[in-house]
């Protein structure tokens, strides 16, 4: 595959305009992002089915909630349709990286959220400290995940130049085939910063 030359400038993505999921769920779902979250209700698209002829669109409502900084979590009701096996939401730490996340800017803010979440009855993890974040998990009436984050400090070019090398060993132990631990990858990566150096001694 050949991949286009582009410069980071041109085209840019301006934002997130929205997330979407199909619900099953709607007077829930509504109850929960409209008053347990607070989300204002800005907008709902209903349209009649569309589509082609072997896979007729149902009905539908879409809605959208305000999610901040101009954007918006949207959800899909299929009127009159049952949910599929295929989208019921599994369980296990897999399916927690499919998830929704928002950030607060204080460490009062997320305990805060934390103290309103469970007075409404929602299960939440303690705080979760990760690297440059420290994060709270739960769950919508749907089973989604959803994260509210605090960021610990903002990431800056030392960050983007050490995620260069990480993806660049790990893709590089995956297309030989060879990675099956990350034990791998740091020791790839160890040799790429190392080449790294070297290269940079050679040029001084």
């Amino acid at each position: 595959m050949v991949t286009p030359k582009l410069t980071p400038l041109s085209p840019r993505l301006a934002g997130v305009d929205h997330t979407a999921h199909p619900t099953w769920k709607l007077k829930e779902t509504v109850e929960f992002y409209r008053d347990v979250m607070g989300l204002p209700l800005i907008h709902a698209i209903t349209a009649k089915g569309w589509g082609r002829e072997k896979e007729q669109h149902a009905d539908f409502l879409h809605i959208f909630f305000d999610s901040g900084n101009g954007s918006s979590i949207a959800f899909f009701y299929y009127i009159g349709t049952e949910q599929p096996e295929n989208l019921k939401v599994p369980r296990g730490y897999m399916s927690m990286a499919n998830h929704t996340a928002w950030a607060v800017e204080t460490p009062e803010d997320l305990a805060a959220w934390k103290e309103r979440l469970r007075s409404f009855g929602v299960q939440v993890s303690d705080e979760v400290r990760h690297e440059t974040i420290e994060s709270i998990y739960f769950r919508d009436p749907n089973f989604y995940p959803i994260e509210i984050t605090l960021p610990l400090r903002k990431l800056d070019r030392i960050d983007a130049s050490d995620a260069a090398l990480t993806v660049q060993a790990a893709m590089e132990l995956e297309t030989a085939g060879s990675w099956n631990s990350i034990d791998a990858m740091w020791k790839r990566k160890a040799e790429l910063v190392q080449a790294r150096m070297d290269e940079a001694s050679h040029a001084a």
